[in-house]
């Protein structure tokens, strides 16, 4: 099963947590400039953060352009979301919500969903009946969290 991770990251936290995951699920990992080779993959994840109120990271603004255009069906598709719950906790991970809701409709299914179990934050469109839309990441106050959570997350995936 060929796995692409495809990632938007602007202070390098987002980029980091693809290549950790990639590395473990031996996947390609790619800069979301490269959204136009998704369909080459059995699996597709999309790693981003979350920016000011609730914004999709801005590389993944012509990413999510060129990615509604591509045939998703029968895909599986995960989610990574990087955020920070205590500064933005009205917001937190908004930017998986953004790209899930674009993608929704086009016949993927839908994998890696997380508990939202250990969080504490008071509003989030990363949300989907009541789990998080994928790996959900907060290195700003939870960096201890991480690496577990990531192999957690791989194990569900796999």
């Amino acid at each position: 099963m060929k796995i692409g991770i495809f990632y938007g990251s602007t202070t390098g936290i987002t980029e980091d947590i693809a290549n950790r995951v990639g590395t473990l699920l031996k996947a390609d990992v790619m800069e979301v400039a490269e959204i136009s080779k998704v369909e080459e993959y059995d699996i597709a994840i999309f790693a981003t953060s979350t920016w000011g109120m609730g914004d999709l990271q801005d590389n993944w603004q012509e990413g999510l352009e060129i990615l509604k255009t591509k045939n998703l069906t029968g895909k599986k598709v995960a989610f990574i979301g990087v955020g920070d719950q205590e500064s933005f906790g009205d917001s937190f991970v908004d930017g998986i919500g953004i790209i899930y809701e674009e993608i929704k409709d086009k016949g993927i299914t839908l994998i890696g969903q997380t508990s939202t179990d250990g969080y504490s934050y008071s509003n989030s469109t990363g949300i989907l009946d009541g789990d998080f839309l994928g790996l959900v990441i907060d290195e700003n106050n939870q960096s201890n969290l991480t690496d577990g959570r990531i192999k957690l997350w791989i194990e569900s995936v796999r």
